[in-house]
């Protein structure tokens, strides 16, 4: 993408190739977002930068951003990492700090939990998750780290789901493991 980037802001250009990116997204995937109207959602995006940035950081690193819902009670949009496999540019991390700083040798660049802050987005929770594949055929090659419950972090654990043989699995790993086909999709509300 072209022009200069600013701490939690986007050019002009930026955010013109971000929302034409994310209003073809939109209405090539109706079925994600029934009875949803682009140009409400596009409204909500203009009205907020940070917002913009995060998707934009979403899309940069192969989540292909869409919306997934619609929250009555605040009017909030949900958008989810829809990219098919779990997002390239997110790969090869340990669930969270306290994981990657485990690790004796071997350590990679980053955690999903830090990766996802300082995007200013969260990990997909497992019901999340679960309602994602719902919409979709999504990490049938690769998996996706979800945000682990606090009694499973505090046992050294982490979560990840994948689908495979036409079903959806949520399992677990140690929070120190990482893998090449294992990324992790975030939940975005504007």
């Amino acid at each position: 993408m072209k022009g200069v980037e600013t701490k939690k802001g986007l050019s002009p250009e930026q955010r013109e190739e971000l929302l034409k990116a994310l209003k073809a997204r939109f209405e090539k995937n109706m079925n994600r977002h029934k009875g949803l109207e682009w140009a409400k959602v596009k409204a909500k995006l203009e009205a907020s930068a940070e917002k913009l940035w995060s998707l934009n950081e979403m899309e940069r690193t192969g989540g292909e951003p869409d919306v997934v819902g619609h929250d009555k009670k605040t009017g909030e949009y949900i958008f989810f990492d829809c990219s098919a496999e779990s997002p390239n540019g997110r790969r090869s991390v340990c669930y969270d700090r306290e994981g990657q700083e485990s690790r004796k040798e071997h350590k990679p660049e980053n955690n999903a939990i830090d990766m996802a802050a300082a995007m200013g987005i969260e990990l997909l929770t497992e019901e999340q998750y679960r309602e994602l594949q719902k919409l979709g055929n999504f990490d049938t090659k690769t998996s996706s780290w979800v945000n682990a419950p606090a009694d499973i972090r505090k046992l050294g654990g982490g979560l990840f789901g994948d689908r495979r043989f036409g079903r959806v699995f949520v399992y677990h790993n140690g929070a120190q493991s990482y893998y090449s086909a294992r990324a992790f999709r975030g939940s975005l509300r504007v």
